[in-house]
Parts: C-alpha cells; sequence; structure tokens
C-alpha cells in the first residue's frame, strides 16, 4: 500500500496528465490547421504519451488498491498567436509537471513509502527529456527557420 499523500497526489495527477492530454491535442490542431503536419504529428504524439502517463498512474493506484474517480477533462484551446506561443505553453506545461513530481517524491519520501518513490522516479527521469525537447522546439523556432523549413528538421529535435 502507499501513503495516502502520496495517494492524493497521484489522483491528482492523473487529472494534469489529461489535461496535459488535452493541451497537446490542440497544439496539434494548431499546426494542422495550418498544413504544418510534421509539426502536427509531434504534438499529437506528445497528446498520446501524455495520456499513457494517466493510465500509468491510473494502473500504479489500482494495483496498490486505491479507489479514484476520473476527473473531468478541462477545455483546451486550438488558437495560439504563434508557433513558439503554442510551444511555450508546452513547455510551461512541462516544468508545472516537473515541480508536481518533486512535490510527490518529497511526500512519499516523508512517509517513508519507498514503493511510491520508485515508481515516481521513471516521471522524474521522463521530465527531464520532456523539458528538453520542449526547449529544444523553441530553439528550432528561434533559429530563423520559417516553420515549413523547420519542421524538415524536426527529427533531429524530437522522436517521431
Amino acid at each position: 500500500m502507499i501513503s495516502e499523500p502520496l495517494a492524493k497526489l497521484l489522483i491528482a495527477q492523473v487529472s494534469s496528465e489529461l489535461g496535459a492530454h488535452q493541451v497537446y491535442l490542440g497544439i496539434s490542431l494548431y499546426f494542422e490547421r495550418q498544413s504544418l503536419h510534421r509539426w502536427a504529428k509531434v504534438f499529437r504524439g506528445q497528446s498520446v504519451e501524455e495520456a499513457g502517463h494517466a493510465s500509468k498512474i491510473m494502473a500504479f493506484l489500482v494495483d496498490n488498491e486505491i479507489e479514484f474517480d476520473l476527473p473531468g477533462l478541462p477545455v483546451a484551446t486550438t488558437h495560439y498567436k504563434s508557433a513558439a506561443d503554442a510551444v511555450g505553453v508546452a513547455l510551461a506545461s512541462e516544468i508545472k509537471v516537473t515541480g508536481q513530481f518533486n512535490v510527490m517524491a518529497t511526500a512519499a519520501l516523508d512517509a517513508g513509502d519507498h514503493r511510491g518513490f520508485q515508481f515516481l522516479q521513471w516521471f522524474i527521469d521522463e521530465q527531464v527529456e520532456e523539458e528538453r525537447t520542449m526547449r529544444a522546439l523553441l530553439d528550432l523556432l528561434d533559429s530563423g527557420l520559417n516553420l515549413f523549413q523547420a519542421q524538415e528538421l524536426l527529427g533531429e529535435v524530437v522522436e517521431e
């Protein structure tokens, strides 16, 4: 069994991960409407990945006999001022999630919850990659290439 404080934080994290799923899907649609299909594919993949993170957390909760209700999904926009604005929102989301996992790790350690702490390690490692990817995408956007040229280099920035 995992500690009650960590269980509550993980249940809240399910909502956060599904919210990120929605945000990334909205960003994908933003790019799709501009015929930037590779950019859209990157963010659609990120959307699926976030839903997978929520599934992983839910499976862990079920395995540890924690009962919970599924959260409602927030509305996510598909409108952004620019590509850099869209990617900036994604980076801010990843930074926020990193902080949430750090809080959960601290809660697990404070409660002596080694099972929960071990589970969180995968997510903490994953967040390093997530932030690095979003920063690399912002660097690509800041390079001066137009979005159609930049999308030709996406495979060098993210795993497609």
